[in-house]
């Protein structure tokens, strides 16, 4: 909660202004999903530096060529994904772990993988200073997803793919939902969606992330 988040500054009025005036206004309509964006303290995740813009819908730099992305793009892809109370997610990419707090408000446990060691521990140590659902992070290679906790009822993946997520299609839940940036041509969201052994996918919309790597680094 935020009063375990000892910043000295009030960001209240900052987030119901990003939620009423960047997710309310164009469609972001999940009201469990608002709600967990009007909990968690966005700018416990970017430098201490950028202050109040914390809430601005903007991408922010994060280290190591990565990026906390935009608060709508955050709020689109979750609620594309029609994340339920019940639901076991996968996450590849925790980032900041902005967004793997705003998962854990609403889905019943997050598994979150992140290649980079260094983003994950600053991630573990952002959300120990809030409250959050049930979160399990691994340093690991995303593209592999985590089969050990499979299937999952939603994927999240959070880097552009080169082409259909096959290893991670494969770990998903029969009725179950992914939403993967894929980078072919051009860049688009796209969801997919198990019907038992048949998968279908739909083209949501543009977008830009930055590249999937493979493999891990400290």
């Amino acid at each position: 909660m935020e009063s375990r988040v000892e910043t000295g500054i009030d960001y209240t009025i900052a987030r119901r202004r990003m939620v009423t005036e960047q997710l309310q206004a164009h469609g972001i309509t999940d009201r469990k999903l608002l709600h967990a964006f009007l909990t968690v303290p966005r700018h416990i995740f970017v430098d201490p530096a950028i202050g109040s813009r914390a809430y601005d819908d903007c991408s922010f730099p994060i280290g190591h060529a990565q990026t906390i992305s935009q608060p709508y793009t955050i709020a689109f892809m979750i609620q594309s994904l029609d994340v339920r109370s019940g639901d076991r997610v996968l996450e590849i990419g925790t980032g900041s772990g902005y967004q793997t707090a705003i998962l854990s408000l609403i889905a019943r446990d997050v598994y979150s993988i992140e290649r980079l060691g260094s983003l994950a521990e600053k991630a573990e140590s952002a959300l120990s200073r809030i409250h959050t659902g049930r979160i399990r992070i691994k340093i690991g290679d995303g593209a592999a997803g985590w089969r050990h906790y499979a299937p999952y009822d939603r994927i999240i993946v959070s880097a552009a793919m080169s082409g259909r997520p096959k290893a991670l299609l494969d770990q998903l839940a029969d009725d179950g939902l992914l939403i993967a940036p894929i980078a072919t041509e051009s860049e688009h969201l796209m969801l997919f969606s198990r019907d038992g052994y048949r998968v279908t996918q739909q083209r949501l919309k543009k977008c830009a992330f930055v590249p999937l790597r493979k493999g891990v680094s400290p």
